[in-house]
C-alpha cells in the first residue's frame, strides 16, 4: 500500500512538471516594428530572408544627432568654433594648477603660486591675475601688465610662467552616455604620482582631457552621435569631431578645466562600430548572473560568481558560455533556455529578451537576434521545465525508500 501511495506521488509530479510549459517573459518593445533599442533584440524565428533587416531598422532611426537629453538640446547656435587635432594651445590652466612664475630679478614676487577657486592668481602687492581658461603664455603677459599698472614697474619685466603640477578637475558629462553625471579628471594620487617629475619644472598630464571625462561617465553608448561633441566653457561652445576614436584613429582630445560641461548628443539609432573597446567607450561591461541549472543549485557551485566583468562587445551567446549555462548530460539540459535583462537607455523602459540555448548555437543566423550585453544587464540561466522520472524521485527523495519498501 504504502509502495502504491509513492508510485502514484510521483506520477502525478512527473504528470504535472509535463504539462508544465514555458511562458515567454513579455516585452514592451515592438522589435519587429523597429521599436527596440537594439534591432537584434527580435526572436529567431523570423526566417532567412530578414538577415539583414536588423541593420537596416537601426539605420532607419538614425537622426542627425540633435537630441543631447530630455531636458537639453543642442542646436548648433552660440558656437564658438570647430575643435581640431592641431588646434590651440596644449596648456590650458584650470582652478588648483600649480604655476612657477619668474619675474625677472625679483626674488620677492618670484614664487610657486596656486590658481584659486575664483580663477586667479594672487601675487603679494599685485592686483588678481585671471588665469583658468587661459594658456600660461597669456597669464605671463597679464602679470606683466598687472606689475606695471599697479605701478610696482616702470619698464615691464620679462614675466616666465611654468605649469608646475596639473589638479584634478571637476566636469559634467550629459547626453548619451551610461552615467550621465558630474566627474573628476586629472590629478595625481598616491601610486600615479611621481616626486622627481613634481620637483622638475614644467608639467604634462594624459588624464585632464575629453576621452577621460567620457570613460569616467561609463562611456559612450552606441547611439552616441561623435561628431558633434560639444563642450562648453563659460559662454563658449567648441564642437569636436571624435568620430575616429573609436577606430583608432587620431582625434581631438582637449585639456578639460574645472567647470566645463560636455554635451554628447544622440542619434536615436544603435551603432555596431561603437560597440567596441576604445578609449571613449566602457573597456569592459560588468553583469549580474544567476545560474539556475539543475547541475548548479547555486553560483557558487557552478563557479558563477554573481557579477561578472566582460570585454564591451560581448554578446548574448557569448556571456551564457561565461555562465556555464551550455552543454550538460543530463535531460534537464536539453531544453535550457536563458534570459537577458537590460534596458533601453533612450526610452528607459525594461527589456527582457528570452532565448532558447539551442536555437543561439544552432541558428545561422543567430547574430539578428543574437544582443550585445550593455553595462548592469542581468542574464539568468535556467532548465527546461520537463524531467524525467529518475530526476523528478530524486528531487523527491524518494526512489530509495521506493526501493526499500518493495525489497
Amino acid at each position: 500500500m504504502q509502495t502504491t501511495r509513492l508510485i502514484m506521488i510521483v506520477a502525478m509530479s512527473c504528470l504535472l512538471a509535463a504539462c508544465a510549459s514555458h511562458t515567454v517573459p513579455g516585452n514592451r518593445e515592438d522589435v519587429d516594428a523597429g521599436q527596440a533599442y537594439q534591432a537584434r533584440y527580435r526572436g529567431p524565428d523570423t526566417g532567412g530572408a530578414e538577415v539583414t533587416r536588423s541593420s537596416y531598422l537601426d539605420m532607419l532611426k538614425c537622426t542627425d544627432g540633435a537630441v543631447v537629453s530630455d531636458n537639453d538640446s543642442y542646436d548648433g547656435k552660440g558656437t564658438a568654433g570647430i575643435g581640431s587635432i592641431t588646434g590651440g594651445s596644449p596648456e590650458v590652466l584650470s582652478v588648483g594648477d600649480l604655476l612657477q612664475v619668474f619675474i625677472e630679478e625679483d626674488e620677492t614676487l618670484s614664487d610657486t603660486y596656486v590658481i584659486n577657486e575664483d580663477g586667479n592668481v594672487r601675487i603679494p602687492f599685485l592686483r588678481s591675475v585671471p588665469a583658468a581658461g587661459r594658456s600660461p603664455r597669456s597669464v605671463e603677459t597679464a602679470i606683466a601688465d598687472a606689475l606695471i599698472a599697479d605701478e610696482l614697474y616702470t619698464i615691464e619685466p620679462r614675466v616666465s610662467v611654468i605649469l608646475k603640477d596639473y589638479a584634478a578637475a571637476t566636469v559634467f558629462v550629459a547626453g548619451a552616455v551610461f552615467e550621465p553625471r558630474q566627474v573628476i579628471v586629472g590629478g595625481a594620487n598616491a601610486q600615479t604620482r611621481d616626486v622627481e617629475r613634481q620637483q622638475a619644472l614644467g608639467a604634462a598630464t594624459a588624464s585632464r582631457r575629453l576621452s577621460t571625462a567620457l570613460r569616467n561617465a561609463g562611456g559612450i553608448r552606441p547611439d552616441a552621435d561623435l561628431s558633434k561633441v560639444v563642450v562648453i566653457r563659460g559662454g563658449d561652445r567648441t564642437v569636436y569631431d571624435i568620430r575616429e576614436a573609436p577606430r583608432g584613429g587620431a582625434f581631438p582630445d582637449p585639456i578639460l578645466i574645472a567647470g566645463d560641461r560636455v554635451e554628447v548628443p544622440s542619434r536615436q539609432c544603435f551603432q555596431d562600430e561603437l560597440v567596441v573597446p576604445s578609449s571613449v567607450t566602457p573597456p569592459g561591461v560588468k553583469v549580474f548572473l544567476s545560474n539556475l541549472a539543475e547541475t548548479a543549485l547555486a553560483n557558487n557551485p557552478a563557479a558563477v560568481p554573481d557579477a561578472r566583468d566582460m570585454r564591451y562587445g560581448t554578446r548574448f551567446l557569448q556571456a551564457v558560455f561565461g555562465l556555464n549555462c551550455v552543454g550538460g548530460s543530463k535531460l534537464t539540459n536539453a531544453n535550457r533556455r536563458a534570459v537577458l535583462f537590460s534596458r533601453n537607455p533612450i526610452t528607459g523602459e525594461s527589456v527582457v529578451i528570452d532565448r532558447s540555448i539551442e536555437d543561439l548555437l544552432r541558428d545561422a543566423e543567430r547574430d539578428e537576434f543574437n544582443p550585445y550585453i550593455m553595462p548592469e544587464d542581468s542574464i539568468s540561466c535556467y532548465d527546461s521545465a520537463t524531467v524525467s522520472f529518475r530526476n523528478l524521485a530524486a528531487a523527491f527523495g524518494v526512489v530509495s525508500a521506493a526501493v526499500y519498501v518493495i525489497n
